[in-house]
C-alpha cells in the first residue's frame, strides 16, 4: 500500500505496510538514521519525531498515522546542523556517548516552539520521557536555556 507523508518539508510516497513503525519507515525506507531505535516500546524518548510539530515516539507509531501529514526528524530540524538547540548541544558538550541526543533536541526544539522561555521545571517536565544513560540532564537543561537565550554558559 503507498502511504503519503511529508518528511522534512518532501512530500514522500512510500510502498510500505500502512502498520510499519513511522521509525522503520524513516531509517530503513528512507535512509534517515539520525532517529535512534531505543526501547520499541515508548519508554525511552530516543526516537521522537516531530508529527504536526509535536512530538511523538516514532518506535510505536504507525506510518499510517502520518499520513498526509508533516514529519520532522533531526535531519530536518536544520539541515545544516545550525539550530540553535544543535549548536548549544555543542558548545555545551551535552552527549556523552549521544544515543539519546536526538530524541532529547527533538523533545527540546517543541517544547520551545511552544515556550520560549521555558522554566527549568517546564524543561525538565518536557524532557522527563527522556531517558540519558550518561546522566547529561543539567547539561541538557542548560543547552535548551542557552537555545532560548537565556544563557548558560
Amino acid at each position: 500500500m503507498t502511504v503519503r507523508v511529508r518528511i522534512n518539508g518532501e512530500e514522500k510516497e512510500l510502498d510500505v505496510d500502512p502498520e510499519m513503525p513511522l521509525l522503520w519507515a524513516v531509517r530503513d525506507v528512507l535512509g534517515l538514521t539520525g532517529t535512534k531505535y531505543g526501547c520499541g516500546q515508548a519508554l525511552c524518548g530516543t526516537c521522537t519525531v516531530h508529527l504536526d510539530g509535536q512530538p511523538v515516539r516514532a518506535c510505536v507509531t504507525p506510518i499510517r498515522r502520518a499520513e498526509g501529514h508533516s514529519v520532522t526528524t533531526i535531519e530536518g530540524l536544520s539541515p545544516d546542523g545550525n539550530h540553535p538547540l544543535q549548536k548549544a548541544w555543542v558548545e555545551l558538550g551535552v552527549p556523552q556517548c549521544g544515543f539519546c541526543q536526538t530524541g532529547q533536541i527533538m523533545c527540546a526544539a517543541a517544547l520551545l516552539a511552544k515556550k520560549p522561555r521555558p522554566s527549568d521545571k517546564e524543561i525538565d517536565q518536557s524532557l522527563a520521557g527522556n531517558l540519558c544513560r550518561c546522566g547529561t540532564y543539567t547539561r541538557i537543561r542548560s543547552a535548551v536555556k542557552k537555545a532560548a537565550g537565556m544563557s548558560e554558559e
